[in-house]
């Protein structure tokens, strides 16, 4: 199993993965709506690959925290899918990681999700809305803490908080009603 950058011809089998994961085609058409959305660059884009076949994939998209005074720039993760085949195998872990390590390389210092708090917290997400990021649209309070933020650098958004903006494609309301 290798964790690289997902390609052009790629994209069909992204879109069957997230399709066979949610059980459903709004993941994939979200993810056809990130990648063609020029307010989501620079997206990053990773596939976990046994063989020639894709397992997995997570997209992070450009997000931006403003803050009182200035901006600064994050990151979305949205979607993650695996496989139902290979699920509970870790292939999931070794994209969240591998696309946190990627970003903290690239200088990004917070990354958003909106998910699963039990699963996300074993990387370092927190809850968002405590940290002083409330989401871009809004959601339930009974899922408050599956909104949440990790620091790739501890100095970046200390204490400050700020208004969290995605890209557009994740500007619609419907998307945060669970």
């Amino acid at each position: 199993m290798i964790i690289r950058d997902a390609q052009d011809g790629d994209l069909d089998a992204v879109l069957e993965v997230e399709r066979r994961a949610f059980g459903q085609d709004d993941e994939a058409d979200l993810v056809r709506r990130v990648l063609a959305d020029p307010s989501a660059d620079p997206v990053l884009s990773l596939v976990a690959v046994d063989g020639d076949r894709i397992e997995g994939h997570v997209l992070f998209s450009a997000a931006r925290v403003e803050t009182g005074t200035t901006g600064l720039p994050a990151s979305m993760l949205a979607p993650l899918a695996v496989d139902p085949d290979h699920q509970r195998t870790g292939i999931g872990s070794r994209l969240v990681e591998a696309g946190l390590d990627r970003l903290r390389q690239a200088g990004c210092g917070l990354v958003f999700v909106f998910g699963d708090p039990a699963y996300y917290g074993r990387f370092g997400f927190e809850p968002a809305m405590a940290a002083g990021f409330p989401p871009p649209c809004p959601i339930a309070t009974e899922h408050a803490d599956a909104w949440q933020v990790v620091r790739l650098a501890p100095e970046v958004g200390g204490g400050e908080g700020g208004r969290v903006v995605c890209a557009d494609s994740f500007m619609v309301p419907a998307l945060w009603a669970v």
